[in-house]
């Protein structure tokens, strides 16, 4: 009797302690909850720019501007799944962000995760006739408004996508941004296309863009991984 009492403590232990350890494990979790805006704050756009719809995050695209999350983050993994609703529409998302806008400007600085609609090169021809490289859509990847970085994969200052993986208007695609200690590596449907590195703000909002386009994003999650070391210089200023 003593020696099955002695084994049920030590099975009753391990479980508990295996139990605790899987607590601990980093989690996804949700910066959307399907329902309302909760745990974002506008920015610089109209009340009625973002809207929650049949589980969805809707995205007018008017006026050009952004929404914050409430806090800050540092090292995280995201997953984002968006679609654009017109032809050649402009949106992305922002890390690193210091959630407010430059006199001036409608939009922050931040790290720009660029989220295009495929016809936007065939509707912004450059100043030769000829088109935009197609790279420039799906998931460029650069510094806006003074955020600086060292790109993978160099267009100019920005980093461009190494394979087209995006889908059209009205299609599902899904991001996985890895954001950690200055690094970031971009996975468009599937597969890890893009990245930067040396970001000169490693720590700061996450900011949804609204760009003169109806967008919308579902399935919006976070997994906070542990902290770096990161300077006061290298965080973006905390906001009320």
């Amino acid at each position: 009797m003593k020696q099955i009492l002695t084994i049920g403590m030590v099975l009753f232990i391990l479980s508990s302690t295996i139990a605790a350890q899987a607590a601990e494990l980093p989690q996804y979790k949700p910066l959307f909850n399907g329902k309302d805006l909760t745990g974002w704050v506008n920015v610089n756009t109209d009340k009625d720019t973002w809207y929650v719809k049949d589980g969805m995050l809707v995205c007018t695209g008017h006026p050009i501007g952004v929404m914050r999350s409430d806090r800050q983050y540092e090292n995280f993994l995201l997953h984002i799944e968006w679609r654009h609703m017109e032809a050649g529409g402009n949106s992305g998302v922002f890390a690193w962000s210091e959630g407010t806008v430059p006199e001036g400007r409608r939009l922050p600085k931040g790290m720009e995760i660029q989220m295009l609609e495929l016809d936007w090169v065939n509707q912004h021809k450059l100043k030769d006739g000829s088109l935009p490289p197609i790279a420039y859509v799906h998931g460029e990847l650069f510094g806006a408004n003074g955020l600086i970085t060292t790109p993978d994969n160099p267009r100019g200052t920005r980093s461009k996508s190494i394979e087209n993986r995006c889908k059209g208007k009205g299609q599902w695609n899904v991001y996985d941004v890895v954001c950690v200690d200055g690094v970031v590596k971009l996975s468009v449907n599937g597969k890890f296309v893009n990245g930067v590195r040396n970001a000169s703000i490693k720590k700061g909002y996450l900011c949804l863009e609204s760009e003169g386009a109806e967008i919308q994003f579902r399935n919006i999650q976070i997994m906070e991984l542990p902290p770096g070391i990161t300077t006061q210089e290298q965080t973006a200023p905390l906001l009320k």
